[in-house]
């Protein structure tokens, strides 16, 4: 066929939820089509990135789950100055870095048994 037109379409990421609580409504026309794509592409980028830093810095993990944790257990008052106390302890590098070591020891058994 001579002379046909390539059309290119671009489909928006549209939310099939409401706003979150006390947001205003989606406003679905306030990024052009081009805009829309560059933002989503974005999100993607940053997402993936982010994913990347945090399985290089498993440290992170142990760290939120080790405070999320003590915080459920020990359901504080004030949460802002228990997070204060808790990560300006000073025994807090050394159980990371032990939480780390157990980290990489269970990871080394599992390969070798999953090799047997």
């Amino acid at each position: 066929m001579t002379g046909s037109i390539s059309m290119s379409t671009t489909i928006m990421a549209v939310p099939n939820h409401n706003p979150p609580h006390g947001m205003e409504g989606y406003d679905f026309g306030a990024l052009s089509p081009e805009q829309q794509e560059k933002l989503n592409q974005f999100k993607i980028q940053t997402r993936q990135a982010n994913e990347k830093y945090l399985r290089e810095h498993p440290e992170v993990d142990l760290l939120l789950a080790g405070f999320l944790g003590e915080v459920l257990t020990k359901r504080p008052d004030n949460v802002r100055d228990f997070a204060a106390d808790w990560f300006t302890n000073p025994q807090l590098p050394d159980m990371v870095r032990s939480q780390l070591e157990q980290r990489d020891r269970t990871l080394r058994e599992a390969r070798f048994n999953r090799k047997l």
